[in-house]
């Protein structure tokens, strides 16, 4: 079978690899869609982010959605044919923090195409997968396979809805409206938020918030004070999301969170110095979120029923064989959020 192998930065092959045995307890899938992530960007545009460098040929991506093709004769409840949304977190269940039901933070966790460990978790980026049966959910009839894909860009936001506390009836601000920041605003309207407020520096994304839920738009790179009026009063908002990954957007976020709010950091950036007599002053939470486990079956969930409908997301959808132009596509913020790859002709075709 084939597979997207990335070598080092700027370095990334279509290549042959074997495909896997299939044990009793395990399917055989055929991939349909694998979104781009951000993850993914970063180790094929710079070879990993921070102390995290590819060491070995790793295949990249765990967005993933696929079809039954095999099912272990030890696996019941699944069969061939079944369409099905990929959960990529593969914890133990067995180490202390799996015990404690915090199970994306495994101590042996294998989450597909992560460079954390080494040897290296190979990503699902590939024509055909062989998952364990507990990593299938199924989708319904009426959703595409295209959509089921985002079921883990989607279960990265519900943590982080859990990671908040919950948003019932609060006021909210999300800074960056990528594909994480707007499938987190589809799940914020759907976890009853009062009012969300989103902030980009491009319209593309800003577009995309107000058909995922948001109540109002600011384009901070045209109008720099859009923030202001939310300073009034020590701030407005209860809750803040940070999906860019930028120290400027933390920042602003500080200036314009309610005493007591909780600020939790999505995206990924680098070290940045924080205003800790502001922090301490306002008394502010602030949280960080990592992954996903158990939310995985409730985005699945949502996604079956049409509660979230994520289709906005998705911008492009490119064959296999243009694997490097997806890339390019994905990282071009001008003009696309999600860009997914199809890994079966027929798939790219429809």
């Amino acid at each position: 079978m084939r597979a997207l192998i990335c070598h080092a930065a700027e370095d990334l092959r279509l290549e042959h690899i074997q495909t896997p045995s299939l044990g009793e307890q395990q399917l055989l899938v055929q991939v349909a869609f694998g979104g781009i992530c951000g993850s993914d960007l970063h180790y094929y545009q710079h070879g990993g982010f921070g102390a995290v460098r590819i060491k070995q040929p790793m295949a990249l991506g765990h967005e993933v959605s696929g079809v039954v093709e095999a099912v272990g004769g030890k696996v019941n409840g699944l069969q061939v044919g079944q369409r099905i949304a990929i959960s990529p977190s593969r914890p133990c269940g067995g180490c202390k923090f799996c015990q404690a039901g915090q199970h994306n933070h495994c101590l042996f966790m294998r989450f597909y195409g992560s460079a954390m460990p080494f040897p290296h978790i190979q990503g699902a980026f590939s024509e055909k997968l062989v998952i364990d049966a507990g990593q299938a959910h199924v989708i319904a009839d009426h959703l595409s396979l295209s959509e089921a894909a985002l079921a883990e860009p989607l279960s990265v936001g519900l943590h982080a809805i859990v990671r908040a506390g919950g948003v019932l009836g609060k006021q909210v601000l999300v800074t960056g409206c990528g594909p994480i920041g707007s499938l987190l605003i589809g799940a914020l309207r759907r976890a009853g938020a009062a009012r969300i407020v989103a902030v980009d520096i491009a319209d593309l994304p800003l577009a995309c918030a107000i058909k995922m839920g948001a109540d109002e738009t600011i384009n901070l790179r045209a109008d720099a004070q859009g923030l202001d009026k939310y300073k009034a009063d020590k701030g407005q908002f209860d809750a803040v999301f940070e999906a860019s990954g930028s120290a400027a957007a933390v920042l602003s976020a500080l200036d314009v969170i309610a005493p007591r709010g909780v600020l939790v950091t999505v995206g990924l950036g680098g070290d940045m110095s924080l205003p800790m007599n502001q922090i301490v002053a306002k008394e502010v939470d602030l949280r960080g979120t990592f992954r996903f486990h158990a939310e995985f079956a409730t985005a699945v969930q949502f996604l079956n029923s049409g509660l979230i409908d994520g289709r906005p997301v998705i911008t492009q959808v490119l064959p296999m064989s243009r694997a490097l132009e997806a890339f390019a596509l994905a990282a071009d913020k001008s003009q696309s959020l999600k860009v997914q790859i199809a890994f079966q002709e027929e798939a790219s075709a429809a």
